[in-house]
């Protein structure tokens, strides 16, 4: 566990910048703190929510909010299965609640130390899980609180959510370790670009497959051929 608290700590700090933005912008779309708060705790996903925000300040219906911010989390598919062989054996409640509590930081940093270990779901590589899920949790509701709390007293002018993003990136460029990693990363940036206008936040999702796509294609281009 204090293995995972280390690897996951660099990536606390742009989490939190995320939470207290998030937590700002739930009040600033006209969410009581009570609602707000409440979003934190059964949401507990940033792009979801602020992809709802301004579909619920627009009065949109609700099989829509649903239905955006299912789209906008599709790439947790993606991180279940990748997952899933490290946590096949616990019982599905407890896969439950580690699928609940699971972030991109978590995942990035325990599949960047875990994904080629020829042994998966080991006590190690579980309490390292734990702990980075854990820490993000806590972090993360945390900061919202403190992010709803100055809502009222935040102006809107401030544009906080463009260091959020650059926090995220922070986050995210020390991984760029490799060719595949970085094709992965450009092809993702340059089709969320193309596809901004897309409705319900639908360009995240391609961008998504196309980076994995990309990622997985340049990986098997450079991958040293073994003589006979």
């Amino acid at each position: 566990m204090r293995a995972g608290f280390k690897a996951v700590s660099p990536g606390l700090i742009a989490l939190a910048i995320w939470g207290v933005v998030t937590g700002i912008a739930m009040v600033k779309a006209g969410l009581t703190e009570t609602q707000a708060i409440a979003m934190s705790l059964l949401v507990y996903a940033g792009s979801a929510q602020l992809t709802a925000l301004p579909l619920l300040a627009a009065g949109a219906p609700i099989w829509l909010i649903f239905t955006a911010g299912i789209i906008v989390n599709l790439r947790f598919l993606i991180f279940g299965a990748a997952l899933h062989p490290f946590f096949r054996d616990l019982t599905w409640r407890k896969r439950l609640l580690l699928g609940y509590m699971s972030v991109d930081v978590s995942f990035v940093v325990f599949m960047s130390r875990f994904a080629d270990a020829p042994k998966k779901g080991t006590l190690e590589q579980r309490w390292f899980f734990i702990a980075t899920v854990l820490s993000s949790w806590v972090v993360w509701q945390v900061t919202s609180v403190v992010g709803i709390a100055l809502g009222a007293i935040v102006p809107v002018s401030w544009s906080l959510e463009f260091g959020a993003v650059l926090a995220l990136m922070a986050m995210m460029l020390p991984h760029i370790t490799s060719k595949p990693i970085l094709i992965s990363v450009v092809a993702a940036g340059v089709t969320a670009w193309l596809t901004q206008l897309w409705p319900l936040r639908l360009g995240l999702l391609a961008a998504v497959v196309v980076g994995i796509a990309a990622g997985m294609w340049s990986e098997r281009r450079v991958k040293p051929k073994v003589k006979a």
